[in-house]
């Protein structure tokens, strides 16, 4: 995980002109720990995406009747409410690879800003440790994330307040939640976590790390700020459906904004349009109702 040597050797006035051509770029990219961040951002982020985008074809059929109706019948519980174990990988599966696609890119000012650290300490021929670890260990959490995913949706697909098929929540829950997650944006929690995900760099100056295992650290306790910050929007993915592409990157691009400005007028007005579309939602589903009371 390490690429503190090729650093060290760089900046002490050795290169790599001892080396073969390939292994030579090589270690000039991997002593560059910005252009490492920006390669850890957008290859794994591109991973999720790929990976979603082939569950969607299989529920799709287009890459062959068996593979989507195999894909389709993983995520279903059985008739009796239980899930198969193939089921439950696929499903967490799937969350995992939406942490990857919507939270990493988010999390891209926070990278940059340790690789920015990372260059000046290799510059003055310090130790430093590969972004990658600190990336590791933000999506620790955020994996974490999935797993509880996982088991809340299970739990609501059996309470029938979710369909089988993975689409959206039923009309009243869909409004719960687009009205928790609204007034989350406004709580003292929410603010405290997004500060520190909109100003990485004092934590990282305080608390830095020469180590893998203190820079693995510095990713978990990062991750856990963007969890404090993000949870209950991501939530919003069981009102609007789990597999739904289009609010995956707009909640996504919603999420990676907040980080890059400062203050609370951006989130306090998403807070006020998930509240505002909670209670459309709600009294829509509820007005539903009424004629089939009156009759």
């Amino acid at each position: 995980m390490r690429y503190a040597k090729a650093v060290m050797s760089e900046t002490a006035g050795h290169d790599f002109n001892n080396l073969r051509p390939g292994a030579a770029r090589l270690g000039h990219v991997f002593a560059r720990p910005k252009l490492v961040a920006v390669l850890c951002v957008v290859v794994l982020a591109a991973l999720g995406w790929v990976y979603l985008a082939l569950m969607l074809a299989g529920m799709g059929g287009s890459f062959g009747g068996y593979a989507a109706g195999m894909v389709q019948a993983l995520c279903r519980p059985l008739p009796d409410g239980t899930w198969t174990a193939g089921g439950l990988a696929v499903v967490a599966s799937m969350w995992g690879a939406m942490t990857l696609a919507m939270m990493l890119p988010s999390a891209a000012p926070m990278i940059m800003t340790y690789a920015g650290i990372a260059d000046t300490a290799a510059c003055k021929g310090e130790r430093i440790v590969s972004p990658f670890v600190l990336a590791a260990g933000y999506m620790v959490v955020w994996l974490g994330f999935a797993v509880i995913a996982t088991l809340v949706q299970i739990a609501i697909t059996r309470m029938a307040l979710l369909d089988t098929g993975m689409a959206s929540a039923s009309g009243l829950f869909s409004g719960a939640i687009f009205v928790g997650a609204g007034v989350y944006q406004f709580s003292a929690l929410k603010h405290a976590c997004l500060r520190r995900c909109q100003h990485p760099f004092p934590f990282f100056f305080a608390n830095w790390a020469t180590t893998a295992q203190g820079v693995f650290r510095l990713g978990l306790k990062q991750g856990l700020y963007c969890l404090g910050c993000c949870w209950a929007m991501m939530l919003v993915m069981f009102a609007v459906g789990v597999m739904n592409v289009i609010w995956m990157a707009g909640i996504g691009i919603v999420m990676a904004v907040e980080k890059m400005l400062t203050g609370r007028r951006f989130t306090h007005a998403v807070g006020v349009v998930l509240i505002v579309a909670g209670a459309a939602i709600i009294l829509a589903a509820l007005a539903s109702h009424w004629p089939m009371r009156s009759s």
